[in-house]
């Protein structure tokens, strides 16, 4: 399967260097696509990664704009898309973006691996519709298979079956508390009392609509897809495959340990899916420093 990745790997960056060329500014981007070893649910593998990352880089933008010169690239490429929920063509090559989308593999399925957030700020002087967060932070929904993923994707193309169900959600790259061998790696999100924390939240599964919670906490959804929206607060989300949502945290619960949840939607109990929940954890700054002796509260999904 190794030829399979490497022909994605000679595609993957044509698309994100155009987007690239939409910035009020130039910067140069550095990104290496190759193979990397990563172990998950005590099983270890290789995979295609940018710059050896899983989830990749974040690329921080100041400005977007609506003119471009539709230059080609040499760069070999798959192409690495810039994501807004895949839409329709837009009429224009570089629409005004404000907010979270994301950037990921446009071969087979090389997405499964190679992906990462993109965050377009508000241009110098302005300010977001909402009150200044007291920190971001990059929440990325994906999914794990233990095999390797050209082979899954290979193998349903040549059957004409359905995909093998994944052995696992993931939150930042790691599947959390309730999978084996798991634990140590799951992802903890350090938060102070009293805060507004900005998750930039990106469903990057392949075939699965998420729902998304933090146990005790609210989540008032400010953005979807690269734009603000009219504030809506829920105890959940729902976020489809390739979408992106940026929603406030407010840290005003007990001091404590609190699981942040996904789980996948299912419309039909006949059909397959992964129906494991993969976890982080909200872990309030304890002033005393006095380790938690209870294990996070855990949030309900519904299905």
């Amino acid at each position: 399967m190794l030829s399979g990745k490497r022909n994605s790997a000679l595609q993957i960056l044509s698309l994100l260097l155009v987007f690239l060329h939409c910035q009020a500014s130039s910067h140069n981007y550095h990104f290496v696509v190759k193979e990397a070893t990563y172990t998950r649910m005590c099983s270890t593998k290789e995979i295609l990664a940018v710059n050896g990352k899983f989830p990749g880089p974040v690329l921080q933008l100041i400005k977007v704009i609506q003119s471009m010169s539709m230059s080609t690239t040499t760069a070999d490429t798959t192409s690495l898309s810039t994501g807004m929920e895949q839409k329709p063509v837009q009429t224009e090559p570089c629409p005004p973006l404000e907010g979270t989308i994301w950037s990921h593999a446009h071969s087979d399925w090389s997405r499964a691996t190679v992906y990462g957030a993109i965050i377009v700020y508000p241009k110098r002087g302005a300010s977001y519709p909402f009150p200044q967060p007291h920190e971001e932070v990059p929440i990325i929904l994906g999914q794990w298979w233990k095999r390797d993923i050209m082979e899954v994707f290979e193998e349903f193309v040549r059957t004409g079956g359905e995909p093998n169900v994944s052995d696992a959600h993931t939150i930042n790259g790691q599947p959390g508390d309730l999978y084996p061998c798991s634990k140590s790696e799951t992802f903890k999100l350090f938060v102070d009392e009293n805060k507004a924390y900005l998750l930039r939240i990106i469903n990057a599964a392949m075939n699965s609509i998420l729902f998304f919670s933090i146990a005790n906490h609210n989540l008032t959804l400010v953005g979807a897809d690269g734009s603000y929206t009219k504030p809506v607060t829920g105890d959940y989300i729902a976020i489809s495959p390739g979408q992106t949502l940026d929603a406030l945290l407010l840290t005003n619960q007990q001091v404590g340990q609190y699981y942040m949840a996904a789980r996948a939607y299912s419309s039909s109990p006949a059909v397959a899916f992964d129906n494991t929940t993969t976890t982080a954890i909200v872990q309030y700054n304890n002033r005393n420093s006095t380790p938690f002796s209870s294990p996070p509260i855990l949030p309900y999904l519904t299905y």
